[in-house]
């Protein structure tokens, strides 16, 4: 899969999720992707929120590696 392919398939995993951070305030954007490890920027009341380090893990990467299985990590870099 080509670099291009696979950031395609992160932002549609990104952009299924996004509308359950937004519905609480938050966002997400994708920084980079770099050895199958893709970087983050949690947003808005996402940042500082107790619970960001569960969505992170249970949401966002749980998601990405649906449409990227060969996803290894989701890191947030807020």
């Amino acid at each position: 899969m080509s670099a291009e392919e696979l950031q395609k398939k992160v932002e549609t995993a990104l952009d299924e999720i996004r509308p359950f951070l937004e519905s609480d305030g938050g966002n997400i954007s994708l920084i980079s992707i770099e050895d199958n490890i893709v970087k983050v920027k949690l947003e808005g009341a996402c940042v500082g929120c107790n619970v960001n380090q569960m969505t992170l893990k249970n949401g966002v990467e749980a998601t990405i590696k649906k449409h990227a299985p060969q996803i290894e990590e989701v890191i947030d870099i807020s």
